[in-house]
This record gives C-alpha cells, sequence and structure tokens, in this order.
C-alpha cells in the first residue's frame, strides 16, 4: 500500500502537465481514474512506438506519464456520461483537470457545483494563465504550452549560448515544474482537510510557476537593475561552474568555494593560479583568461581522466547521453529506470521512475497506462451495466 491509498483522484487532465501530476499520486498509491473525453487523451497516439502503431495502444508520451491509472472514457456534454461523472465526485477525494480557464462551467461542472455533490472535494486546476478564483486577468483564457509558458516565464531569454538565441530547456519544464508543484499544493489541501474537514479550490498556473523557476533573475533584476540574460553554462555569481569540452566529450566542473579552487589548481599542477585568483571575485573578475587555462587543461583529458582526478576534492561529472545513463549501475541500484508492458509490442519497453523514495510506503509505478476505457467496469460498478443494458 503506498502512502496515498486512501484516496480517489479523478483524473479530467491530458497531454503532459496534469498527467504529471497525476502519476505522482498514482505513484505514491492513489487510486487515479482517468476520464478521458471521446478517442482519448490527445497523446495516446504520440510517437514514439516500439515497432507497429497501427498495433500498439499508445506511444511512449502516453505510457511514461500515465502508468498506473485506470481509463474510462465520458462525454461530460452527454447527460448520462454527466451523470456517470458526478456520481464519481461523490465518492471521490480529489479533481484534477488542465483545460482552459472556463471550460468546466460551461458544462457546469466547475469548483462550486462540484462541491453541491461533495462538500469536501478538492478540486485542482493546472492553466496556462490560472483562474480567475485566485486573481483574474486579460491573458485567462488562452491555450499555452510549455514553450509558451518558458517564453514569457524568463526561462528561455536565460538559457542558451551567449551569442546564440533564447533556448528552450529541453525537458519541458513548464509543465512538469507546474504539476509537481500542484502536486504539493493538493497534498498540502489533503492534510488541510484533515484537520479541519474543509476542501478547497488549488490553482497552479504555468506562467507563475515559470516565475518561480527562474528565482534567480529575478532577484538579479531587483538587486543591479539590470536584465540578466544568456550565459551558456556558466554562473553568474560562481567560477569555475561550467561546461568544458573534454579529450571524449564534456564535463562539468563545480568549483563552488575557495577550498575548491585550491583543490583544482592542485590537480592542475597550477598553484599560481590559486595564489593570484584566491577569491571568489577574483576570479570572477578573470573569469574569461581562467577559462582559457581551464578549457586547454581539461581539452587533454578524457570524461574518465578528469572525473577520475577531481573526485573526492572538487564536484565533478561527465556529461552523460542516455546511453550512459541506462548502464550507469547508480541508476538502477535506485530503481530510476522501469520495465512496463508495451500493449500491442512483443516486448516490454522502460520508463523512468520516480525520484520520491519513502522508507515506509515505497512509491513506485504501479504498471503500465491503462488502455482506453479499460476500466469502466471496475469504476463505475452497477451504473456501468445498466448503461451496458440500455
Amino acid at each position: 500500500m503506498g502512502a496515498l491509498s486512501n484516496l480517489r483522484v479523478l483524473d479530467l487532465t491530458q497531454v503532459l502537465a496534469g498527467p504529471y501530476c497525476t502519476m505522482l499520486l498514482a505513484d505514491m498509491g492513489a487510486d487515479v481514474v482517468k476520464i478521458e473525453r471521446p478517442g482519448g487523451d490527445m497523446i495516446r497516439s504520440n510517437p514514439p512506438f516500439v515497432d507497429d502503431p497501427d498495433e500498439e495502444a499508445y506511444g511512449g508520451y502516453f505510457q511514461s506519464v500515465n502508468r498506473g491509472k485506470k481509463s474510462i472514457e465520458l462525454d461530460l456534454g452527454d447527460d448520462e456520461d454527466r451523470a456517470d461523472f458526478l456520481s464519481l465526485v461523490e465518492e471521490a477525494d480529489i479533481v484534477i483537470e488542465n483545460y482552459r480557464a472556463g471550460t468546466m462551467e460551461k458544462y457546469d461542472l466547475g469548483y462550486e457545483t462540484l462541491t453541491e455533490y461533495n462538500e469536501n472535494i478538492i478540486y485542482s486546476s493546472i492553466r496556462g494563465f490560472g483562474d480567475p478564483r485566485t486573481g483574474e486577468t486579460h491573458r485567462q483564457g488562452q491555450p499555452s504550452f510549455d514553450l509558451i509558458a518558458q517564453a514569457l516565464g524568463g526561462v528561455m531569454e536565460t538559457t542558451g549560448q551567449p551569442d546564440g538565441p533564447p533556448t528552450k530547456t529541453g525537458p519541458g519544464v513548464g509543465d512538469l515544474f507546474t504539476a509537481t508543484l500542484n502536486c504539493i499544493g493538493v497534498l498540502a489541501a489533503v492534510n488541510h482537510r484533515e484537520q479541519t474537514g474543509e476542501g478547497q479550490y488549488v490553482d497552479t498556473a504555468m506562467y507563475d510557476s515559470m516565475l518561480s523557476f527562474t528565482e534567480r533573475a529575478i532577484y538579479q533584476q531587483s538587486y543591479t537593475g539590470e536584465a540578466p540574460t544568456r550565459r551558456g553554462n556558466s554562473h553568474p555569481t560562481l567560477f569555475p561552474y561550467n561546461a568544458f569540452e573534454t579529450a571524449d566529450g564534456y564535463a562539468v566542473i563545480a568549483a563552488f568555494n575557495n577550498n575548491h579552487w585550491a583543490e583544482l589548481c592542485d590537480v592542475m599542477d597550477r598553484p599560481d593560479l590559486a595564489e593570484e585568483y584566491p577569491t571568489t571575485a577574483d576570479r570572477l573578475e578573470h573569469r574569461g583568461t581562467l577559462r582559457e587555462e581551464l578549457a586547454d587543461w581539461a581539452l587533454a583529458l578524457s570524461n574518465d581522466e578528469l572525473v577520475g582526478r577531481l573526485e573526492g576534492r572538487v564536484p565533478a561529472a561527465p556529461v552523460q547521453t542516455t546511453e550512459e545513463i541506462f548502464a550507469d549501475e547508480h541508476v538502477h541500484a535506485r530503481d530510476m529506470l522501469v520495465s512496463v508492458d508495451q500493449p500491442g509490442a512483443e516486448r516490454d519497453v522502460e520508463i523512468a521512475g520516480t525520484p520520491i523514495k519513502m522508507s515506509e510506503t515505497e512509491p513506485e509505478p504501479r504498471g503500465r497506462a491503462p488502455l482506453l476505457d479499460e476500466h469502466r467496469a471496475e469504476v463505475l460498478g452497477e451504473r456501468a451495466e445498466e448503461t451496458a443494458d440500455d
């Protein structure tokens, strides 16, 4: 049993932000019922596939963030399906959706309506620009995706090389960070309800989340009056804290303090650098010259040689490919690669495990993602039988 095995979540979300949030809850044991629109979540058909998209039930995108959930297909515009949904609300603990503001209200299924069926319900929304209930703006109702959130929230302006264009991060942090914050908000609301008996509305906006994510840029603007911009892999207030090309790849060195710097200079057999640039301020002032010194030293070494020489003295690591991640013993020891069934394929696939570790109620992916409407009979019970008879 997981830590959240006493909770049922009605998951009206699709694509990435919402499903990632409910995936975290499912990994921790919550009974997550994915309520899909007719035809299912739009990312069911997204690649990659193991072999044949026509034979496989869904691609890797859907599998990764919908594992361990149940699925039923409902048309909220249909009176019978709407009644089925409300019957589930009566017994549920949490409802989570990521539609544009006002969408649930069109079906008369907004927060206020659902509290008439379950006064203690926790209702959570993930939107690009938040909900009017928590702060009304002119942007609400506009669609938003990860790229939009990263662009507006300062992530792209502060990511990339100084002489290059604004660049989004590889992973979809606009979705994933928002989803994680929303999960925290939902669990806080659950704790509040345990103490008071009161449900509440939880609202997490992608734009808001990206401002929280780029907290460094916010305080830099406030303190200096200057807009931070792209610095590549360097750090605005630390040096050396960067990536360096080696003979066979790239490695990062994070000499965070003066002691690290002295150790690094010792490994490089350059005591003169330690003496001439003993403080962070000295190193920042002359970072261009020192960057060249470090780059020349690193280029003569392999990744293994560089990391091996610094191990135990200065934080350093290779920049790994996904192939190297799959071969890393640490990753396997931490159960961060999980094998699940891929319906329609002749082999299992691996997805990322859960990073939340607990000693008594260990979170874990609880099986593959569901087939569309796979759990109708289980979730709706007698109501499903009545519908089938009709």
